[in-house]
């Protein structure tokens, strides 16, 4: 017999109006639910210090702080994971996108249909049990994983992938519940949409080279991230090799030009290529003339321009 998602589960109801929140109180407790009550946002902050619920119902318009901005400071704490679903009785598609891109997961419209309501909790969840359970055996495994979605937003991170965000951020080596956000750019990287499986970036801050792969994406919510070292010289070849597609040069000038880029002299260079100084001045200006430029610091500005990227 499948287990009824509901039982033994705690939601904590946060609603300013009395109809609203007894109509709830009853469907909740029949279904064997835990109910927490909070009237409004603060209340609903200080609630969740003392115990995190299963699952979160949230009015989207309450006086002092809504729903939404709400919603956003508790996804920023220990109620990270926990589903948020929107009760309004607004119908208009942009409050129901402005509670979702705040991190709900799901809404109902006012009045609440007791039976919906039900169901879309099991559904949620069950799912959020299972991605729990994910997330302690990757804990527990010591991987070094993320699940983001494609507007950057961390759904969750194993406590090695936080620490490492914290520390490409300029933080100390431990991470609050919440706080690391993806690198910028990894988070252009996915809102890009066109990155398959396996395909990863690399990112330097700070003496710290970090490649991002993509493990899996099952949509635009659910992209599943693996942070590995990345390997020495990696971060030199990938520019070297953006400069030298982007731009149509030889190998040998996109790696001048990546070196002139990152600030290098003409003889630092020459001496990191093994080459002399005046083939270094030859092929700078091979390159200015291949990509339009007449100085040094307009080649420079075309490079970082695309290294960036």
């Amino acid at each position: 017999m499948t287990p009824n998602p509901l039982a033994r589960s705690t939601v904590l109801v946060v609603d300013d109006h009395p109809d609203t929140l007894q109509l709830l109180i009853d469907a909740l407790e029949d279904a064997g639910v835990t109910v927490l009550i909070a009237t409004d946002g603060a209340s609903a902050l200080r609630q969740i210090t003392h115990l995190v619920p299963d699952l979160i119902l949230l009015d989207a318009v309450m006086p002092g702080m809504d729903g939404f901005e709400t919603c956003r400071a508790l996804k920023t704490g220990v109620a990270a994971n926990v589903p948020v679903i929107f009760m309004t009785g607004l119908e208009d598609t942009g409050h129901i996108v402005k509670g979702l891109d705040a991190g709900g997961i799901d809404y109902l419209t006012k009045p609440i249909a007791p039976d919906e309501l039900l169901a879309r909790m099991r559904v949620h969840l069950a799912r959020a049990r299972e991605a729990q359970g994910a997330r302690a055996a990757l804990d527990v495994s010591g991987r070094t994983m993320l699940a983001a979605d494609a507007r950057g937003r961390i759904k969750w991170a194993t406590p090695q992938a936080q620490q490492v965000l914290t520390k490409l951020a300029g933080g100390g080596s431990h991470a609050l519940p919440g706080a690391p956000e993806l690198p910028p750019q990894v988070h252009a990287w996915l809102s890009r949409g066109a990155v398959a499986q396996n395909d990863s970036i690399v990112v330097a801050a700070r003496d710290l080279k970090i490649r991002f792969r993509l493990l899996s994406r099952l949509d635009d919510d659910e992209i599943l991230l693996v942070i590995q070292q990345a390997e020495p010289g990696e971060i030199e070849r990938i520019g070297v090799n953006k400069l030298e597609s982007r731009l149509g040069l030889t190998s040998r000038e996109a790696q001048v030009l990546y070196w002139l880029s990152n600030g290098k002299a003409n003889r630092d260079i020459a001496d990191i290529l093994g080459i002399s100084y005046r083939t270094v001045d030859k092929h700078l200006e091979h390159l200015f003339a291949k990509i339009g430029v007449e100085s040094r610091s307009s080649a420079v500005a075309a490079a970082v321009r695309i290294l960036g990227e």
